[in-house]
Order: structure tokens, then sequence, then C-alpha cells
């Protein structure tokens, strides 16, 4: 069974799921993939990951690196997990690319290559945003693309941790699924 609770941040509301092993789901309303492994029975109830969800989230958007973790439980593929494993291993305030990652996946599974695409697929389907940190993956020309959240609230992530840099940039064509600005300015 599976558990529900709202929060609000500064980016909108945001629904977070949990069972027994921990927390499951961490979506912005209305993204892309919203809720995709949230079991269709399952209750609003407050639970103890959630509470500590919720501090960790209040003291991160503080604009501070939490300095405890949230139980997780990722629930995807075999691959998408390994992925989610590394995201989650991401420094605050650091970045890296799909192809890194790509590389990673590939070492540990002893293969010459991993398709930077298919990796790029798990990254948009984390199914725990901010805490598992899908946000610090760019494009290896350091093109902000393919956040489920929308490319807006990506910036304001990466601005709000300072790792940001001046070279990102939205590409033309982009997986972004918003055209609304959140905080243009957010410094």
């Amino acid at each position: 069974m599976q558990y529900t609770s709202k929060y609000e941040s500064p980016l909108g509301s945001v629904l977070l799921a949990a069972d027994e092993m921990g927390l499951t789901g961490l979506w912005f309303e209305g993204q892309k993939y919203f809720a995709l492994y949230l079991d269709q029975e399952n209750e609003e109830k407050e639970l103890p990951v959630f509470e500590r969800a919720k501090q960790w989230l209040d003291i991160y958007f503080s604009g501070k690196e939490p300095d405890f973790t949230v139980p997780l439980h990722f629930k995807g593929t075999e691959f998408q997990n390994e992925v989610w494993e590394i995201l989650y291993g991401i420094p605050y305030g650091q970045t890296t690319t799909y192809g890194d990652i790509a590389k990673r996946v590939a070492e540990k599974k002893g293969l010459q290559r991993m398709s930077a695409q298919a990796v790029g697929g798990a990254v948009g389907r984390n199914q725990i945003s901010i805490i598992v940190p899908c946000h610090r993956v760019v494009g290896s020309n350091g093109s902000l693309t393919g956040y489920a959240g929308g490319i807006d609230k990506k910036k304001f992530l990466l601005k709000l941790e300072k790792g940001y840099k001046d070279t990102f940039f939205v590409p033309k064509k982009s997986t972004d699924n918003t055209d609304k600005p959140i905080m243009e300015n957010f410094d």
C-alpha cells in the first residue's frame, strides 16, 4: 500500500508518496509522468517519512543543503533504479551530463558504451524529484533539457543551489512541457 501527502513548495504544489520502505514519489502537480508508479489504490495519510521529507524540503528551499537523508524506495525497472542511484549521488550544487551517467552505467554493466538517450529516458522518469536530483543533469553542450517539471523549475533549482552556469542554455527545440516562467530573475 502506498500513502500520499501534499507539500507546498515555492514552485507549486508537490505530491509525496511512500510505502513501508520509504519515499516512492515526489512530483510537482501536473508534471510530465506525474505519479507514474503510484498505486491506483492509495491513501492520504501523514507518516514519519513524510515529516522527514518535508523537513528536508524546507531546508532545501531555504537555500541550504540538508544534512540528513530521507529513506527512499525506488519502484522503477532495474535500469531506471540504477540510473536513479547515480542521480542520488550527484553532489549539491554540481551538475553532470547524460553522457557521463551513461558511461557510469556502462562501466557497471561491463559494456563498452551505453546510450545517453536511454539514460535520458530513465532520468526523465525519476519518481523522486529534487531529493533524487535529476535537475542536476544537463546536456554535454550545457543545454538545459529533459526536466519533467519544466525547464524553468530546473533553472530555479540550479540557481537555488548556486550550481547554475552562464554557459547553460535552453535549446530552441526543448522537451520542456511548459512555457510558463517561474521566477526569471531568481538570484
